[in-house]
């Protein structure tokens, strides 16, 4: 009972609030139902159904209920009109129907001074589909409960209407009917329409966090693989500096002091990598054997090309340029590319034809993975591949640049250029 009362003494302003027409400014883009896209579209034929039913209106007001021609004409083409506001201002739309329809009936005359059979009705006519009109398209933008509001104040606005003119009111089942269904239908392809929207928004979440999710993983192998380089170096100058007092007679207590803290910084910053690895790798479902397999070089993509044969794909490699050996960085970044883009081939151009080019420059290493259009063997893999994610990590870690992009012929183009050299810090200019 107590929520019954609260809900009563609530009920104006919760209709002042929905009903008002300040309030009824198009919603926000991400929220628009896709029709809307096609008001441009709509409002031309919509024009010329506003203009079919003003003119029988003009008769009915300016003849039937006595409001001269002019008067008439007027109000029936403001309450036409409203069929094509309601399509950017629905609640003004229904309120300029509604305050229409009110307003013929309290300057129609005297029901006495009307002929015998006249018809007294405001939803006589042409009226009532310029308000269930109204009512659809009001029903396609608000909310179901401030289209169910007007649907209401509608019916107990005609029938109290219709009893002023004509002192009784006919059974209105009939009317409210046809007034219900165009705000149910509305109602119903707007929460299809909003529906469809939240589930594309929800898709683009989804890949959004697929994406997030998958670089944060490239990231962690990257992690992960870089630790081996970076251990092997670290291991290097503590064997080093621990040897280098032996190679030097008599060597003087302050190049001892200077080595052992070199070797003493390599011990601490191995440690604190060897650290960090067993965190990334605490949840690695990988055997101990395969953790700790030696990072890939370019010296196995024979072997890699081998496979990728084996499994049914033609791959050509070429190698332009003097090889020679490159940092550990490098190489295994250079590989991975490589690899992925095979991977990638595989699963979406099954039958292709695959080149591998590797090109040595004297200032960077050039990576270019080319294959054909798919063949006609087997369909490709449903879905977006997520590996060229992990390729432009790996590139922008050494600030190397990445190419990727379809060929004329209907192929896939992959480009990796991989400096040997890091990037040169900036010059401050202490001047």
């Amino acid at each position: 009972m107590k929520r019954l009362t609260a809900a009563l003494k609530a009920a104006p302003s919760t209709l002042r609030e929905d009903l008002w027409p300040v309030g009824a400014a198009p919603p926000p883009r991400a929220g628009q139902p896709r029709w809307l896209d096609w008001r441009p579209a709509i409002v031309v034929p919509l024009v010329l159904v506003a203009l079919i039913l003003a003119i029988p209106n003009v008769n009915f007001y300016a003849f039937t209920y006595r409001l001269g021609g002019p008067v008439g004409a007027l109000l029936a083409v403001i309450q036409s009109a409203a069929l094509v506001v309601a399509l950017f201002r629905p609640v003004l739309a229904w309120w300029t129907s509604t305050v229409v329809m009110i307003t013929v009936t309290l300057s129609a005359e005297s029901p006495a001074a009307f002929h015998m059979g006249a018809t007294l009705s405001p939803w006589a006519g042409p009226g009532l589909a310029v308000q269930a009109g109204v009512l659809f398209l009001a029903a396609l933008r608000v909310r179901p409960r401030v289209a169910v509001e007007m649907l209401v104040v509608s019916v107990l606005a005609g029938l109290a209407c219709e009893t002023t003119l004509t002192g009784y009111a006919d059974d209105p089942r009939l009317t409210a009917a046809s007034l219900a269904i165009a705000v149910l239908v509305g109602a119903l392809l707007r929460g299809r329409q909003v529906a469809r929207t939240e589930l594309v928004v929800q898709e683009e979440l989804t890949a959004e966090e697929r994406a997030r999710r998958t670089l944060l993983e490239e990231r962690n192998r990257i992690a992960r693989e870089l630790h081996d380089v970076v251990a092997h170096h670290m291991s290097v100058i503590s064997i080093q500096a621990q040897v280098a007092p032996h190679l030097v007679e008599n060597p003087s207590e302050e190049l001892k002091e200077n080595l052992a803290g070199i070797r003493e910084n390599a011990v601490e910053a191995l440690t604190e990598l060897r650290r960090v690895l067993g965190v990334l790798r605490s949840e690695d479902a990988l055997a101990d054997g395969v953790r700790h397999t030696p990072q890939p070089t370019l010296d196995r993509l024979d072997e890699l090309v081998a496979n990728v044969r084996g499994a049914g794909l033609t791959v050509v490699t070429e190698t332009a340029g003097t090889p020679r050996t490159l940092s550990p960085g490098v190489e295994l970044s250079a590989f991975r590319i490589v690899q992925e883009a095979l991977s990638n081939a595989m699963r979406h151009a099954p039958g292709a034809a695959v080149r591998v080019e590797i090109g040595y420059r004297r200032t960077g290493l050039t990576v270019r993975v080319t294959n054909s259009a798919p063949g006609s063997a087997a369909p490709p893999s449903p879905g977006a591949g997520q590996g060229l994610l992990g390729m432009r990590e790996r590139t922008a870690m050494l600030g190397g640049e990445l190419a990727t992009g379809a060929t004329p012929d209907g192929g896939f183009e992959v480009t990796a250029l991989l400096p040997t050299q890091p990037p040169a810090d900036p010059v401050e200019d202490t001047a």
